[in-house]
């Protein structure tokens, strides 16, 4: 099983630590996980604690000491910024004997259980109020590979609810769509490792015009993370040269389930007319 990042065990630690601790957590998360790779005093000082508060919240978190700390960090930014070509370099030397279909499922069965582990249901509870609020507009955006996931959540969400806009994966039309958003209005974004600034960008101007932003991403954060009101981190490493999108397709599928069920006498109304506009053009075989 995958093991947990350091963002992972600062949150999951949170209610353990002091007040000065706490600070120093925001301090890290903030522009994790550059923000703990600099010198313990230069760490201490960002956040306005001492350098023994440093080290007593490194221990905390179970590091034997600070350049314990700061090896796990440096590995964890490794793999954020890992291409196809070296993310095979490095699973393929030491890929099991036993067949793909096996490892290549095993991993993918503990990315769920370990995504299910962390993902906090008021998160759950919080993007569903959002979504299925009418009087919000929903817009939704994914970035090169994660388009095909926007794709998918915006076709069936917009058989839900009305006032759905897929913003284009092209930047230079992204202010166009920006435009039309306004205070309260929820902007859903997918974005994982490689982060594409386009993507930060587009959060950070919807966020500057009020919009509530809800980021799926990857257990590293993308650092949209700063303007986001929902984050779902979702475990994406496979042996593969490629990340795995399962667990980001699960928690899409479970908001989807969810979401019809708000409004259902609505959202089977415009059920029924789509499939009479469907038999009207013939649309499918019968």
């Amino acid at each position: 099983m995958l093991r947990n990042t350091v963002a992972d065990k600062l949150r999951k630690e949170i209610d353990n630590l002091t007040p000065l601790e706490k600070q120093l957590s925001d301090v890290i998360l903030q522009n994790y996980p550059v923000s703990g790779l600099g010198s313990i005093t230069a760490l201490a000082e960002a956040a306005n604690v001492s350098t023994p508060t440093v080290a007593r919240l490194v221990q905390k978190l179970g590091f034997s000491g600070f350049p314990d700390f700061q090896r796990t960090l440096r590995e964890e930014l490794d793999e954020t910024i890992s291409s196809p070509l070296t993310k095979r370099d490095k699973w393929v030397h030491n890929a099991p004997d036993e067949h793909i279909l096996n490892s290549f499922t095993k991993a993918a069965i503990d990315n769920i259980r370990q995504f299910l582990s962390d993902v906090d249901p008021k998160e759950f509870d919080r993007a569903c109020k959002l979504l299925s609020d009418e009087n919000r507009r929903v817009f939704v955006v994914g970035g090169r590979i994660t388009r095909t996931l926007a794709d998918y959540f915006f076709l069936h969400l917009q058989v839900t609810r009305t006032n759905v806009t897929q913003i284009a994966s092209n930047s230079s039309a992204w202010p166009h769509y920006l435009l039309e958003v306004s205070k309260g209005d929820v902007i859903v974004v997918y974005d994982v490792r490689r982060y594409e600034n386009s993507m930060l960008r587009l959060a950070q101007m919807a966020s500057e015009r009020k919009a509530k932003v809800i980021l799926f991403t990857d257990q590293w954060t993308s650092p949209i993370a700063k303007y986001a009101s929902v984050i779902f981190r979702n475990r994406i490493s496979v042996p593969s040269s490629w990340d795995s999108n399962i667990t980001t397709m699960l928690i899409t599928e479970a908001l989807l389930a969810k979401l019809q069920e708000h409004d259902w006498k609505n959202t089977k109304k415009r059920m029924e007319d789509l499939e009479v506009m469907f038999d009207r053009t013939k649309f499918f075989r019968k």
